[in-house]
């Protein structure tokens, strides 16, 4: 991935937990390295294929002053993600915020954070067996497609299977809904447990009916187990309502445990189950 890098850009403003420095202010240093291809900008030397690198400058420029903040975390939490939600060609940015002469009544030079953050290709799976199913589905799918932190999202064909698990219920509508996401993987769990609930979501039988149902299958090529959440989703390779419609959207895609395409796991499944 190209890098375009802005360095130490001096900004006066008041952020500290002292309240001195929420009064006085002080100077910040702000550096942004900003992660895109620019490959197209550079054969057509043409502005409009790249990122502004002067437009972001003045843009950090008016994050830092527009508020105050305790943390120089917070600070370059905030300027990471706008940036990432102005300038539609990046794919990630690293932001250090350097403080001089931090008041620790100790010398020193600067103190420093970094962050990085990126958007994020995930693939949730999506089903419905109450009520209006697809419409369920699709007001799920409006609320991920309307979220500042979620773009470029599409969704399967939607397909009819038979329950799984618990068996005595209706047949399910399923699908898979690929976007990217800002959110962390925490993060993202509770966005999409909010849909559920918008979506009279209740969790009373476990593979129960539910009015709607939205899994995290894959988060990037992130291997994670957590009391909560676990990434890739355990089931993933054993479930057919969940392979159809990712080898529909993402054939290629490699099971970061299983190291195997989408294809050849659905395969797999195939030559067991048919």
């Amino acid at each position: 991935m190209d890098r375009i890098e802005i360095k130490d850009l001096v900004c006066y403003c008041h952020h500290g937990v002292l309240k001195e420095e929420n009064v006085l202010g002080q100077k910040f240093l702000v550096s942004a390295s900003l992660f895109m291809d620019t490959r197209k900008a550079g054969i057509d030397d043409a502005l409009q294929f790249s990122v502004d690198y002067a437009d972001v400058a003045h843009t950090i420029d008016e994050l830092m002053k527009e508020n105050k903040y305790h943390l120089i975390e917070a600070v370059a939490e905030r300027i990471a993600r706008e940036i990432l939600l102005k300038y539609k060609p990046l794919h990630s940015v690293e932001v250090t915020i350097k403080k001089p002469w931090a008041p620790i009544m100790l010398p020193l030079d600067t103190v420093s954070v970094t962050i990085k953050r990126e958007w994020t290709e995930v693939y949730v799976g999506v089903g419905s067996n109450i009520g209006n199913r697809r419409k369920y589905i699709d007001d799920a799918f409006a609320g991920i497609r309307n979220n500042r932190l979620c773009k470029e999202a599409y969704m399967s064909t939607i397909i009819e299977t038979e329950p799984y698990g618990y068996t005595e219920q209706d047949n399910f509508l399923n699908g898979v809904i690929c976007f990217k996401t800002l959110y962390s993987p925490q993060e993202l769990l509770k966005f999409l447990q909010t849909l559920e609930e918008s979506g009279d979501r209740t969790r009373e039988i476990h593979w129960g009916p539910r009015t709607i149902d939205l899994d995290i299958l894959f988060y990037g090529n992130l291997v994670l187990q957590t009391e909560d959440l676990i990434i890739p989703h355990k089931e993933v390779q054993l479930r057919r309502f969940v392979l159809e419609p990712m080898d529909e959207v993402a054939p290629f895609l490699v099971h970061p445990v299983f190291d195997k395409t989408i294809s050849q796991l659905f395969k797999e499944w195939k030559k067991e189950n048919e």
